[in-house]
């Protein structure tokens, strides 16, 4: 995979981005690629990603960087390039992640800039030197390159089928990774030890029931995202990506029951027998 360069660009909160995300947007947002050069990066990066680094061997492996109280700062994929690791970002969040990933750099001999390659995405024949998308098998491959691109899938249908978050959209800094549900898409490990905000993880996993999170739900009209869902006067959770009838929805589990609504769509959930 091609070669170093430098600097960055700027980010704005994920609330910022709520406010102005089209529904049905189906383009890939732009992405920054880092580099993670030197003899500390693996190690470097262990203590502080959600995943376990070692899986980079095998292929891509997706994670997110966190608050100490456990909540989301940013979501990206870790490839191998020899000795480097490639950090695939979304752009928006690029700028920050770079000063957080150097303020956490201390004495590591790690350096961290940023490259000119591009991402390229599909669901169909992969090209040489793509990798598998670890979240789903349905979201195809992505390939680190020269040249940005997409095969035309409908992204956006495939990740509201399988509820899959985004960056400025599900994803934003009041998030806890499981409740946007990291585990089913491989993007935390829960063997691999300490890193930044895993006490909280940890503690949300064994110790508690989720009340909240990402679920598919079905939607009759359509509503602005980031609208309230409300049953009856209750607010009792939030409407994001949608599209052919079905949308993801932040639900509170307890109170969301019968008939619901965001705006002026119509919003049913069943929730999956225990």
């Amino acid at each position: 995979m091609p070669v170093r360069q430098s600097h960055i660009q700027i980010s704005v909160t994920a609330r910022t981005f709520l406010s102005r995300a089209p529904s049905g947007d189906h383009a890939m947002r732009a992405r920054k690629i880092l580099r993670l050069t030197g003899p500390d990066t693996r190690d470097f990066l262990q203590g502080l990603i959600t995943n376990d680094i070692t899986k980079i061997d095998q292929g891509l492996v997706y994670a997110a960087l966190l608050t100490p109280q456990g909540k989301y700062i940013a979501d990206f994929f870790l490839a191998a390039d020899g000795d480097d690791v490639l950090l695939d970002a979304d752009g928006e969040q690029a700028d920050a992640l770079l000063k957080r990933l150097t303020m956490y750099r201390l004495r590591a001999k790690v350096e961290i800039t940023e490259t000119d390659l591009q991402i390229k995405r599909g669901t169909g024949p992969a090209p040489a030197g793509a990798l598998t998308d670890p979240r789903h098998a349905d979201l195809g491959w992505r390939l680190i390159g020269p040249e940005a691109g997409e095969d035309g899938s409908d992204w956006e249908a495939l990740h509201v089928a399988h509820c899959i978050p985004r960056s400025g959209i599900e994803l934003g800094p009041d998030s806890y990774i499981l409740e946007a549900g990291f585990e089913t898409l491989n993007g935390v490990d829960f063997r691999k030890g300490c890193y930044v905000g895993q006490e909280v993880t940890a503690r949300m996993k064994h110790k508690t029931e989720l009340r909240k999170g990402l679920r598919q739900v079905e939607i009759t009209g359509q509503a602005p995202v980031g609208s309230d869902i409300l049953a009856g006067d209750k607010v009792v959770g939030t409407v994001f990506s949608q599209t052919g009838g079905r949308a993801i929805a932040y639900l509170r589990f307890d109170r969301a029951k019968g008939e619901m609504s965001a705006g002026e769509a119509q919003i049913n959930w069943m929730p999956a027998p225990s």
